[in-house]
């Protein structure tokens, strides 16, 4: 069976967005693949975070992964800084990268860009997640287009590493979903719903009341020609809500066009909000079960232990190579 391998940072609440790009994939292959679910909160701290507030999106993450519909029969949960290796199999990796390759990076340009006193850990990210995902000898990571980037780079410098020491790393492969990848932001239709925006009413958080999630979608932005179709460049904001529509009763963009053809506005969000509310009610009423249970720290216990097992072969393996120890 393949290993997939695939984690959400918890630098902010967790959106709507991020259910639709990331856990509904996840969701999907944890029967068809070995599944790993990490928190990346190493990743989360190249920018500036409460340290109070982190570790309690770390358990909120775990919990809402879990009210989602990841099965911790079927995934294994476990946060990354408490597994050791990450971070050394990170500084060989980074001894192997070039300052080119890693000044490329596009996610390194936007998140810098009109910034001072940027870290070097937000240089250097792109190389623990390789680490990340070299360290298990991961088959597949689910990513967004944004990110494929990132895997090409752990492709690059498995494959560097292995033609100078030997046959070490497994290549990994992007797996980009095909709907929903992006859900854009509901008054900026044109840039990603993301968790770490400053856009309260254009971003829908997985934990958002119900009279929230319907006052920020009857809100979205749209246009001003009255007619519902599919066309990302020149209408963003239907296109956006006939994408959500459209992954969250898992159907085609053409059928939710042809749906919703007759529609005007004011019905068409109406609809969208009945089925984002009626999924994320779900959702909050198991994660509120979840979230004051032994269930997280039990999870993450059995996770941490076998990760740490399989991780320290690879390291071992990768530090004789590189000629460390006595």
């Amino acid at each position: 069976m393949k290993k997939l391998l695939t984690g959400l940072q918890p630098s902010g609440e967790l959106t709507l967005g991020s259910l639709i790009g990331g856990i509904s994939g996840s969701v999907k292959n944890q029967d068809i693949y070995d599944s790993y679910i990490f928190v990346p909160d190493m990743h989360a701290i190249t920018v500036e975070q409460d340290p109070i507030l982190l570790k309690e999106r770390i358990r909120k993450n775990v919990a809402l992964y879990i009210a989602c519909g990841l099965d911790p029969n079927k995934n294994t949960f476990y946060i990354q800084s408490e597994n050791l290796y990450h971070a050394n199999l990170s500084w060989i990796l980074e001894c192997h990268t070039y300052i080119g390759e890693a000044s490329r990076m596009t996610q390194f340009k936007e998140k810098s860009k009109n910034k001072e006193n940027i870290s070097v850990g937000l240089f250097t990210y792109p190389i623990l997640m390789a680490s990340d995902i070299l360290l298990y000898d991961a088959d597949l990571v689910p990513t967004g287009i944004d990110q494929k980037q990132h895997v090409e780079l752990a492709r690059n410098l498995a494959i560097r590493f292995n033609n100078k020491y030997g046959e070490t790393f497994k290549l990994p492969e992007p797996m980009i979903p095909e709907i929903g990848a992006k859900i854009k932001d509901l008054q900026e239709p044109t840039k990603k719903m993301s968790k770490s925006s400053d856009s309260y009413k254009g971003t829908i958080l997985l934990l958002d009341p119900e009279e929230v999630i319907r006052k920020k979608i009857m809100s979205a932005v749209t246009d001003s020609e009255g007619k519902v179709y599919y066309d990302v460049e020149n209408k963003p904001g239907i296109s956006n809500l006939l994408t959500i529509y459209s992954a969250l009763k898992n159907i085609s963009i053409k059928e939710t066009e042809e749906y919703f053809k007759d529609y005007n506005y004011g019905n068409l969000k109406k609809e969208v909000a009945d089925i984002v509310v009626e999924k994320l009610m779900i959702i909050q009423n198991k994660y509120n079960e979840i979230i004051n249970s032994n269930l997280i720290d039990e999870v993450l216990d059995k996770g941490i232990n076998k990760m740490n097992e399989l991780a320290k072969i690879k390291y071992e393996e990768v530090r004789n190579k590189v000629g460390f120890g006595r």
